[in-house]
């Protein structure tokens, strides 16, 4: 899997690619998993530290605020694996059980800088958010799955990456499932390859009560994207589904209804597991992974609950785009690269420090 060079991806044929990984690939070849040595979380501790002292608030500690001598070389490695490699990366052993709320999300806001740029996770306009169970369901087509103890369908989110990082994992459950929609796709191909077709045509989706400002309350985009000789996966089952809630949208074909079922049923077969232990830092590249959790049971006092932060970030020359990924968006200005998360009319930006 390491050796794999990339070769120009083109519809209804193989991908080749680092990204296009199995699960049997990552349990032999465990080099995407990086424990902390005493010497990084020393480095870790003293960028806190000089942060917390100045008095920043999260959203003003930039990459030059957080000076990471020793650590900072590992963190660009990772993030150039991340994106233009297998495309996921599990950093282990972040000190969270010593640090104060504060502390971690300091530390995991600094971490975050070396792998892109903070973006809006929802319409409250949180550049840092939190993974935990609210009292949501995914029955209401207004509640995220991050707000709920459900089992989550796998998805990818709207952003390039995503970066979960564990302050307390569940009671029992919350397993962390993820998978290569590069596989997947050459997968399918083996199969059934007159359903690919099915996924490379634009679909309709929803946007579950987020709407930008100017949009539609649902949005088109395949599930798979060629362009530029790449392909982009843009797993998102539930969210397809929930759009045929829109009585003036087409319904879905047969064919259609049986490509997305065969998605998902191989996102499951195919997938990695992992459970997440306190101070884990996981980070999955959307385009050419989906994830997953199962369902979870919480401690019940209150200071024992699930909590993963979550960062949603974006990342300047990353993978290219096809222009369809611009009608998530409203904010963007011409030419961005679209991977600028949920802005609606009246969002402001926070970080709050407790899950909301």
């Amino acid at each position: 899997m390491l050796n794999v060079i990339r070769q120009p991806a083109v519809l209804n044929q193989p991908v080749v690619d680092p990204a296009a990984w199995t699960a049997e690939d990552l349990a032999s070849d465990q080099s995407w998993i990086h424990p902390l040595t005493e010497s990084e979380i020393a480095d870790l501790d003293a960028a806190v530290a000089r942060v917390e002292e100045r008095g920043l608030d999260i959203l003003d500690i930039t990459r030059d605020d957080f000076v990471l001598s020793i650590l900072g070389d590992r963190l660009d490695e990772i993030a150039s694996d991340v994106v233009d490699g297998r495309g996921l990366s599990l950093i282990r052993g972040v000190p969270v059980h010593r640090y104060s709320r504060m502390q971690s999300a300091i530390a995991f806001w600094g971490i975050g800088l070396f792998l892109g740029e903070p973006v809006s996770q929802n319409s409250k306009g949180h550049l840092l958010g939190h993974v935990a169970d609210l009292g949501g369901t995914l029955k209401n087509p207004k509640h995220r799955g991050y707000q709920t103890h459900d089992m989550l369908p796998f998805h990818c989110d709207a952003c390039d990456l995503v970066v979960l990082m564990c302050l307390h994992p569940a009671k029992s459950g919350g397993s962390s499932r993820f998978t290569s929609t590069l596989n997947v796709y050459n997968e399918m191909l083996k199969r059934r390859p007159e359903l690919v077709a099915e996924l490379a045509a634009p679909i309709y989706r929803d946007r579950r009560g987020e709407v930008p400002e100017g949009k539609d309350p649902w949005w088109q985009l395949a599930i798979f994207n060629f362009y530029e000789d790449y392909l982009t996966v843009s797993a998102g089952g539930t969210y397809v589904r929930s759009a045929q809630r829109f009585e003036e949208l087409p319904r879905h074909t047969e064919e259609l209804k049986e490509a997305l079922t065969l998605f998902a049923d191989l996102c499951n077969e195919l997938s990695y597991d992992m459970e997440f232990l306190q101070g884990d830092v996981q980070i999955l590249h959307n385009h050419v992974t989906a994830h997953s959790r199962t369902e979870f049971e919480d401690y019940p006092e209150p200071e024992r609950r699930r909590n993963l932060l979550r960062l949603w970030l974006g990342t300047p020359g990353g993978r290219p785009l096809p222009p369809a990924f611009s009608d998530r968006f409203s904010h963007l200005k011409e030419g961005e690269r679209p991977a600028g998360g949920v802005v609606v009319p009246g969002t402001v930006y926070k970080a709050p420090l407790y899950p909301e």
